[in-house]
Formats: structure tokens, sequence, C-alpha cells
């Protein structure tokens, strides 16, 4: 029989007749043809019971009698802490996260890199320092433009990445910002911040463009960062500004003369320093000097940087040559060691390994390669004189030894005036002058202690006295809260290869191809050896010292910071 699929009614067909309905009751008969649906109940059935309420379901929900059991689960983990410890809650808590405070008495710089080095969702909701009349606080946008412009004197001033992004976010806590990411490379500032997670986030940059050496001006923006941070202290943002403004104008404390006789006085100490006689003292000053002169000619010029090296390290090297050629009895290799002194970056050493030991690869990979650049511009300038002094005839012995006269008063009194020489080049405060040249001295009898005394290994003594001067100048920066690097750069000067740098230069004139790489890598081993040890000074020294540990929040493993865990 085939099936009627027309849709009609049984009893009724297309053409035919049928008996007539019996008529539906009138409680019963539908208002219209909108209630015919396929949901609606057949007629006789009874209708389903109404909800009792109008919320409705979903399907991950959980159904009823199954949340007890699910609360009693602790959820496991691969960095769940170790046993006897209580497990992180697995989802927010019915009374909100505890409130992070950090320990109000340590300084802004360790409060503020104790908040870098924790995760973003761990970070506390800063406490405003700087209270004013109106109640929402100062404008973002300025707030933001104040953190970058601090960030950027002080990554200027050969700041490590670490302690530049401390200070911005300092100052963007003080002034009430809470969801801030400041962004520190090599010549690029940047920091975002975002007042809701609802809103669009606010983002400015700022490049650095210039940089010198100008610790005073570095001391001086540290003390307004300092004063910003602190609750004793109401600095208002456009006391702020102008602060920052007379910063950017003031001069600088020594002249560029005094700045051409400390460049002497380095280069004549450390010829002292290697074995030379007070004549390469004096010949090994007046070639720094004159090619401090050719420097700043170059710099008005408008050469870049790299031919500035070249230029000064001419003079020096031409000194010892023209010793060399008039077979005065005297180390003309000391007169160009002494040059070389003044010439080594150091200071920019020293940082690139830093921000490297501290995760901040790209700043520290460009800073490095800033330091090859113009160590590049040293090698050729001192080449290119002793290749013609060869030529000429004149008697450089590569196989001459330097600093194998023992005259310890005599160079630990030419190690103190070196580091006396670099304070004044990097226009320090005075009152900072006196450490940082005791420290060098320390630094150089903890040296000729170990290596010359002890007989012990030229790259592990210089460690060992890096880190001694690494340690006191953090000690002295917390002390003081200020910046280390006062402390720090003048007090290695006495450490820098100078010596394994200049054979290796002349190995290579004279064609000792394997003699100069030998030497040259010695000198690289120690420049490392001097970064590294200052910074684990440092760190020494922070953890001798009391770490502000964010209150009531539960304890975390050790794990790689740089690897996010």
């Amino acid at each position: 029989m085939a099936r009627d699929t027309t849709g009609t009614p049984p009893g009724r067909g297309r053409g035919g007749t049928a008996g007539p309905e019996p008529e539906a009751p009138e409680d019963h008969k539908p208002p219209s043809d909108e209630a015919h649906s396929a949901f609606t109940p057949p007629s006789g059935l009874p209708l389903p019971p109404s909800p009792e309420d109008e919320h409705p379901s979903s399907e991950f929900a959980v159904p009823e009698g199954l949340l007890a059991e699910l609360g009693t689960e602790t959820e496991g983990s691969a960095f769940a802490p170790p046993g006897g410890q209580a497990p992180a809650p697995a989802s927010t808590p019915p009374g909100g996260l505890p409130k992070v405070r950090l320990v109000k008495e340590a300084p802004w710089q360790d409060r503020m890199r104790t908040m870098l080095r924790m995760p973003a969702g761990e970070r506390p909701v800063p406490e405003r320092t700087q209270r004013h009349e109106e109640e929402g606080g100062p404008a973002a946008p300025r707030v933001l433009d104040l953190t970058l412009r601090i960030g950027e004197l002080l990554l200027a001033s050969s700041e490590g990445a670490e302690d530049v992004e401390a200070a911005m976010f300092g100052v963007a806590h003080a002034y009430g910002l809470e969801r801030v990411e400041p962004t520190v490379t090599f010549t690029l500032l940047s920091v975002s911040y975002q007042a809701s997670l609802v809103e669009d986030p606010v983002t400015a940059s700022r490049t650095v463009r210039r940089r010198g050496t100008d610790y005073n001006r570095l001391a001086a923006v540290y003390q307004l960062v300092d004063d910003i941070c602190s609750d004793d202290v109401e600095v208002t943002l456009e006391e702020a500004y102008r602060r920052l403004a007379e910063i950017r104008r003031n001069r600088h404390p020594y002249s560029k003369g005094a700045l051409t006789v400390a460049s002497g006085a380095l280069a004549g100490a450390a010829s002292l320093l290697v074995g030379g006689t007070w004549l390469v003292f004096f010949a090994a000053a007046i070639g720094a000097m004159l090619g401090d002169r050719l420097a700043w000619l170059a710099s008005k010029r408008g050469l870049p940087e790299f031919y500035h090296f070249v230029l000064a390290a001419m003079p020096s090297a031409a000194m010892g040559v023209a010793l060399g050629l008039a077979h005065a009895d005297v180390k003309a290799s000391a007169v160009i060691t002494g040059g070389l002194f003044a010439l080594i970056p150091g200071r920019a050493l020293v940082a690139s390994v830093h921000d490297g030991l501290t995760g901040y690869y790209i700043t520290a990979a460009a800073r490095l390669l800033e330091v090859c650049y113009l160590i590049v511009g040293i090698v050729c300038g001192v080449l290119t004189v002793l290749y013609v002094g060869d030529q000429l005839g004149a008697q450089l012995r590569p196989e001459e030894e330097l600093g194998g006269t023992q005259r310890p008063i005599t160079q630990t009194l030419a190690a103190m005036l070196l580091a006396l020489a670099f304070c004044v080049l990097l226009q320090q405060e005075r009152h900072t002058v006196l450490v940082a040249t005791l420290n060098g001295g320390v630094a150089w009898v903890v040296f000729g202690a170990m290596h010359y005394t002890g007989g012990m290994n030229p790259v592990a003594s210089t460690a060992a006295a890096a880190g001694l001067v690494g340690l006191f100048g953090q000690l002295m920066s917390r002390y003081r809260f200020a910046s280390a690097l006062p402390y720090v750069t003048a007090a290695i000067g006495p450490l820098l290869p100078g010596s394994a740098t200049y054979f290796g230069l002349l190995g290579l004139a004279q064609g000792s191809t394997n003699t100069g790489v030998e030497s040259l890598t010695k000198a690289a081993a120690l420049a490392l050896a001097i970064a590294i040890g200052v910074n684990l000074g440092s760190e020494i020294a922070r953890l001798l010292l009391k770490v502000p540990v964010p209150a009531e929040v539960p304890e975390r493993r050790a794990a790689k910071r740089t690897r996010g865990f």
C-alpha cells in the first residue's frame, strides 16, 4: 500500500469527501495559525509543567551532585610545589586574590627589580607614592613621557638594561600606573600602559641617539627617581619635569682641559703600572693628550665614533715608535700600552656581559658589537703606526716583558692615579672620586697578591679582583641609594688588558700571526673575566643583603626566569 506523503490528515483525501469533523471545544481552539507548531503537544495530551525559573542552563554546567566531589580534587601540575607546601589555588578564591606588598624599607632598585623578575600575573598592584589634589592622578600619557625621558638619560649613560627598566617601573608605579610594561633595547625604549582589560593600551617610545659618559648627570637622575619613589618626599609631575630639565642643562663638573690632562695622567699611570720609568710616563702622557685632542677635532667635524678611536690610538703608538727609532734605553712598548689603557671600552664590555647574564640578549649583543667596532678602530690606528715603524726599523720587541719589575708601592700608587684619572674622564661627582680611587687601589693589590706573589693564573686573579670591585660598588650604591657605575667603572681601570692587546697587535704587524692571535685571545679572556667578576660581585652583594619578598604569596620553586616558568 502506498504511503500518503501529501501531509493530509487521515480521513481526508484531495478530492474525496469525508464526514464532518467534530468541532473542538471553544477553550482549546487556537487563536491563530501561529499556534500550529511542531513543538505544540497534540490535542488531548496534558501540557508540560512550566519551568520554575527562567535562568537557562548550559551544557558546561556541573550536574547536581557532582560539585562536592569536584571541589575535593586538586589539579596536578609539573610545576606544583613539593610535598608539604600548600598548593596554589586552581581558580580565583571567593574573597579575591590576597593583596601583595613589597618591603618598603628596601631600596627602590630592589623592589622594582623584584617586580621585574616576577611573572606578570603575580606582580602586585602598586601603592601610589605621589599624592595629588586631583583624585584620578596625573594623565597617563604625561607619566609615560616622563618615564621614557628618565630611561633615556639612564640608558645614554651606559646603565644596564635591567636597571633602566627598574627605574621606569618605579616612576610609573609611583604615579599610580598599574599595568605598565617597559621594554629596553640598545637604542629604543618603549612603555605600554593598559588602564583595564577592556580598554586599548597606550604605548609610547623614545629613541636614544646620543650616548655619553657623564656620571654626574647619572647621579642626579638616580636622585630624582629616588625622590619620586619615596614616601617622605612629594614630587609632582610638573616638579619632576622641571628637575629633569635642570639635569639636562647642567654643565659638566670638569672642563675639556681637565679631561685632556686626565687622559695624559691615565696613560702615564698605566705605563708605570706595567714597569715603565718616569721618562716613559711623560712620553705616554704626551701621546695620550695628543690623541685626545685629535679625537675632539674629529668629533667637531661630525665623524663617527669609530674614527675617533682610530685617531686617538695613533699618537701613543707613534710616540713608542719614535723612542724605538731613537734607540732609547726605555721600554717603548710601555708607552703604547699606556695609551691603550685610556682607549679600551671597559664599561661597555661590562655592560654587555651584565645584560647578557640578566637575560637582555638583544641589548647585550648590540653593546658587544659596539665594543668590537671600537676595538677594531683601535687596532686600525695602532697597526698602521706599528707597520710603518717596523718598516723604518724601529726596535719593537714582542718578547719584551712588561710588568716583570715588582714595585708594589709605586704600582699601587699608579693604580690609584689611573682610577682617579678615570673618575675625571667619566665626569663623576667629587664625593665619589675618593671612594672609587681607593677601590681601584684595592683591586690592584688583590690582583698583584694573587698573580705576582701567589703565582695564580692572571685570568683567575683578574676575575677575583673584579668581583671584589663589583661587591664593593654594589654595597656603596645600596648605602647611597645611587648607581653602582661611579664606584665600579673607574676601579676596574688598572685591570684592563692593555699589554696583552698591544702584544697581540704587534705580533700581527710583524707577521707573527700565531703569537698575535694568542695574545689577543688572552686579552679577550681577561676582559670577560673583568665583566663576569663585576657582575658576580654585584649578585653576591644582593644575596647578602635583605631582598624584598612579596608577602602573602605562596613560595615559588627556583626556576629559570628567562624561560617563563
